[in-house]
């Protein structure tokens, strides 16, 4: 039986350096990579029938991974953000006009945000992500952007995440933060919770699923919304459960 043509599509973007020309290494080497390999296996089990086909509703959902040319962001250069645009437009020739949800982790995060403006992103869930304070916002305009953080991070910031929603709304973003309590930057204390909650936001971000009630409310803030009213704590999100629910209780 012919595969159908996809409906939709989710471009996956691992972390890497702040400085680094050299690319990154291929394998059990590249860490950050590893890291993101459980997100995808879980988008592709969350988008296809355990026949590996299309789901009944006659969505075929995507997941592509981005290569990167180098393995820092290297100041003005920001080859990440090039790598996401290019890796855009490719998907762009090979699945068509389809809703994209990019899902980034740190850098790849922070690329992620830099690329929403494509014509081919709908939304942007970015987990531990890097948002540096005089990055722009006015391309995630429209865009439905979920940003999850660790209040125990120490390499990127939770704050200048709550920051980011803030500014990113005023400039006519639809945002949201979840806060991760005990987790830290490389999701792997709570990796369950981490895992299945992605999932939850980047398949409700797309249609293909329910976001959590709370999730909906906060994306339908008026931009003059404080930031705190925009952050949820991922606990208090267990007792929103959709079809499947939501959340693992680890």
């Amino acid at each position: 039986m012919d595969r159908r043509p996809p409906t939709a599509a989710v471009l996956v973007l691992h972390g890497g350096h702040e400085s680094g020309t050299e690319p990154p290494p291929w394998g059990p080497l590249n860490l950050p990579g590893i890291r993101m390999r459980p997100f995808v296996r879980a988008l592709r089990r969350a988008t296809r029938t355990p026949q590996g086909r299309a789901s009944e509703d006659g969505t075929e959902v995507l997941v592509r991974q981005v290569r990167y040319e180098h393995r820092g962001w290297n100041g003005h250069r920001a080859d990440a953000l090039r790598d996401a645009l290019s890796a855009l437009d490719a998907l762009g020739e090979e699945a068509g006009d389809v809703p994209v949800v990019l899902l980034g982790h740190s850098m790849g995060a922070r690329a992620a945000l830099r690329a929403a403006g494509h014509p081919l992103v709908r939304g942007v869930v970015g987990l531990a992500p890097w948002c540096p304070p005089g990055d722009p916002v006015t391309q995630l305009a429209g865009r439905d952007i979920v940003l999850v953080h660790s209040s125990r991070d120490r390499i990127t910031s939770p704050q200048a995440t709550q920051s980011l929603t803030a500014r990113a709304r005023r400039a006519g973003a639809r945002t949201c933060m979840v806060t991760v309590r005990g987790g830290d930057h490389a999701m792997i204390r709570r990796a369950p919770a981490w895992h299945r909650l992605t999932t939850t936001l980047v398949t409700g971000l797309l249609g293909t699923g329910s976001l959590p009630g709370p999730v909906t409310a906060a994306l339908s803030l008026p931009p003059t919304a404080e930031p705190t009213e925009g952050t949820l704590d991922l606990d208090r999100l267990r007792a929103e459960r959709g079809p499947a629910g939501l959340l693992p209780s680890s």
